[in-house]
């Protein structure tokens, strides 16, 4: 197979090439036809998935040139996707998204070969600058960052579930009183 060569607007932005194919895999059904909609408007050929054995499928079925994959999914971790593409496609372009955003699981990501790794909400805008930028640009900065509580908020969750849903053993990994954590924890997200 050979690889399809993207090339560069007056902008500075990469503009898909002839394989525009795109798999998007994401265990929220409403948000990943929204993004799939999205995309094919702005010319992508696109397969979605709603978990990591759908998206292995399909990329084994017919390898995708670009794919946007949540981190965490029902049935196991997005990394594995982005992995397999690898292996399978070297050439391709991968976001990872995720609602559990750190330093570890970014760096996690682009390891594994991920150009970008985006914060949920992403909009499609968002998704479509970081599979097409120019691999020299730096990432502008969000136009609506989280906040320092919806920030603490998303680490505790992610020690959660780490711990298996573990409150006590949460408690001890964060530091933090038993009763706190459960008061934290049956509060909403903050915005």
């Amino acid at each position: 197979m050979e690889a399809q060569v993207s090339t560069f607007s007056p902008q500075g932005m990469l503009m898909p090439p002839e394989d525009n194919t795109l798999l998007i895999v994401d265990d929220d059904k409403a948000f990943l036809q929204r993004l799939a909609r999205a995309m094919e408007a702005r010319g992508f050929d696109v397969e979605a998935a709603a978990s990591v054995e759908e998206g292995l499928a399909s990329l084994k079925r017919r390898p995708p040139a670009f794919a946007v994959v949540d981190m965490r999914l029902d049935d196991g971790n997005g990394i594995d996707v982005i992995a397999t593409l690898k292996e399978v496609r070297p050439e391709s372009r991968a976001v990872v998204l995720t609602g559990y955003g750190n330093i570890a699981t970014a760096v996690s990501a682009v390891k594994i070969g991920a150009v970008d790794y985006l914060a949920k909400p992403a909009d499609a805008d968002d998704v479509y600058n970081a599979l097409t930028a120019s691999p020299n640009d730096k990432a502008p900065p969000p136009e609506n960052p989280m906040s320092a509580d919806r920030v603490r908020w998303e680490h505790i969750q992610r020690v959660y579930e780490l711990c298996n849903r573990n409150v006590s053993e949460t408690a001890r990994r964060l530091n933090m009183h038993r009763r706190t954590l459960q008061r934290i924890l049956a509060k909403r997200a903050p915005k």
